[in-house]
């Protein structure tokens, strides 16, 4: 989970914006915890400790320094990770489908690709993705070691899978996978039939 963004665009905190009857960060937060056994929270380096759902299996990582980028917090988090596959998303996308995280961790585990991602009309969407640790966790290194700080080079480089558009917006029609929110404005464009918070399966 990326969490170390500076919410320029949003103007404030938006990880700890009311949201449905809880912080935003809650929901991707729980969304993940349905289909992970831990959830891994990147910061930034000297970041407070944001709240986290009460109960669920969560532990903080940070980045190594401030101002890297999504590609450095991921492998911040790839760096703790203890699993072969990972879930990678973002901390302002409160309307993932377990659904969707389920079939990507799917096939992941029955194919012989790099990362998993979600195909979005003519492109491929950087998150949610699923990655499998330790090459992942190389080929950001390399890339971050070269200058490179976009999540696009890290799945440009893996051998990558793609959920076909009709396959996994049969599973959400509602598309709240994708959403993402960078302004106030953001919070009333989510689609309203997204879940709501729900007890996490802890693992």
């Amino acid at each position: 989970m990326l969490a170390g963004g500076r919410s320029t665009r949003f103007g404030r905190d938006k990880l700890a914006e009311p949201y449905r009857g809880a912080p935003l960060l809650h929901h991707p937060v729980l969304r993940l915890a349905e289909v992970c056994s831990e959830v891994v929270v990147v910061l930034a380096p000297h970041a407070l400790e944001p709240s986290l759902p009460v109960g669920v299996p969560a532990r903080v990582a940070r980045d190594a320094s401030e101002g890297e980028g999504p590609l450095a917090g991921l492998h911040a988090g790839l760096l703790v990770a203890r699993t072969d596959v990972a879930l990678v998303a973002a901390g302002d996308m409160p309307e993932l489908s377990a659904a969707v995280l389920l079939e990507m961790v799917a096939v992941a585990s029955e194919t012989r690709m790099e990362a998993v991602a979600l195909q979005d009309g003519e492109k491929i969407r950087p998150l949610p993705c699923a990655v499998r640790v330790a090459r992942a966790r190389e080929v950001a290194g390399a890339l971050l070691a070269s200058g490179s700080r976009r999540l696009r080079d890290l799945l440009a480089t893996l051998r990558v899978s793609v959920i076909d558009e009709a396959t996994w917006q049969a599973l959400d029609p509602d598309r709240g996978t994708l959403v993402d929110v960078d302004e106030p404005r953001d919070l009333g464009r989510v689609p309203e039939g997204g879940p709501d918070a729900a007890s996490p399966r802890s693992g």
